[in-house]
């Protein structure tokens, strides 16, 4: 089964971290969004403000529900949160170090949690002042699986082509979108749970959805009957274009159990499952990014069964 998947939203104090989150909070549909604030003090989320506290957790108006932990407690929280939520976000404090953060959540034991990779939020108007005050920014790009420039309205056609320039060789791989006031599309990062339509009009209703950024994004739907070759496959995800940001879905290699695959940035993972009794055979994957010119030939190249050697390349990805 499918864990809950946890994003880590990195950025450092005023990139629109928060911005960002509030924007999902509005957007997510029907989707149950767990929010963890990595930090203490008061944090102002959708208009409520959450006292800092360790471990207080409250319940907002639209299913969600937020949490105010310290960096020690994130296991525990992500396993209270788990069972009521659909995708859980943590909003890694503006001085904390986000690949740590995203190593908690690869290294919790709690099977029902499944990484949604490092997000990071860059203010593009500061991009340069904040490499001059915090060096290690450029880590933090380095790790990210999708990068966000938010507040490009702000600058010239020019700085941002800068920016982009230098964000692209730091977070070599990663996925690079551009944002107004934070206004990401939840689909890039998850999968959306449509809720029944009421007779009263919504937030969600009432929201402008024309800035989102729904044309800086596609997403690719891949079946095949026949066998994918096992490490073919495997070079295909290893050296996955720039741009791609997520791939999930059940691939077939001709083996009696049929395999899960979860790919977040740079994360790849495979898991075994049992068919369905009236299943059938069969791969099925979505591929979501920023490009995904020849995704779909590839794909089709890596079609082909495999003997059992070949199987090395995948259980090397397997869930033990």
């Amino acid at each position: 089964m499918v864990g809950v998947p946890v994003i880590v939203l990195a950025g450092f104090l005023g990139a629109g971290k928060t911005t960002l989150l509030n924007h999902l909070l509005r957007t997510g549909s029907g989707t149950r969004i767990g929010v963890v604030v990595n930090d203490f003090g008061a944090v102002n989320i959708d208009t409520m403000a959450v006292a800092g506290q360790v471990d207080a957790m409250v319940s907002l108006s639209n299913g969600c529900v937020c949490c105010v932990t310290d960096e020690g407690g994130l296991d525990d929280v992500l396993g209270k949160l788990t069972g009521a939520v659909d995708v859980i976000v943590v909003e890694a404090s503006g001085i904390a170090e986000p690949q740590a953060v995203a190593q908690q959540v690869l290294g919790s034991a709690d099977p029902s949690v499944e990484y949604g990779g490092l997000v990071e939020v860059v203010d593009v108007v500061e991009f340069a002042a904040i490499r001059l005050r915090h060096p290690e920014l450029d880590k933090h790009l380095r790790v990210a699986d999708l990068v966000v420039l938010n507040k490009v309205d702000r600058v010239d056609a020019a700085a941002l082509a800068e920016v982009f320039a230098v964000v692209t060789e730091l977070a070599e791989g990663a996925a690079i979108v551009t944002t107004e006031h934070g206004r990401l599309d939840p689909g890039l990062l998850f999968d959306r749970r449509e809720r029944p339509k009421s007779a009263q009009l919504s937030f969600d209703d009432l929201e402008d959805h024309s800035e989102h950024v729904h044309a800086l994004y596609q997403s690719i739907s891949f079946e095949s009957d026949e066998p994918m070759h096992p490490e073919r496959l495997v070079e295909f995800l290893d050296g996955r274009p720039e741009g791609v940001f997520r791939i999930k879905g059940y691939v077939h290699f001709g083996q009696p159990e049929r395999y899960e695959l979860q790919v977040v940035g740079g994360f790849l993972h495979f898991r075994r499952a049992r068919w369905g009794r009236a299943e059938p055979r069969r791969t099925s994957l979505v591929v979501i990014g920023v490009d995904m010119s020849g995704i779909e030939e590839q794909l089709v190249s890596c079609v082909g069964e495999g003997d059992e050697r070949a199987m090395f390349a995948v259980h090397r990805h397997t869930e033990a």
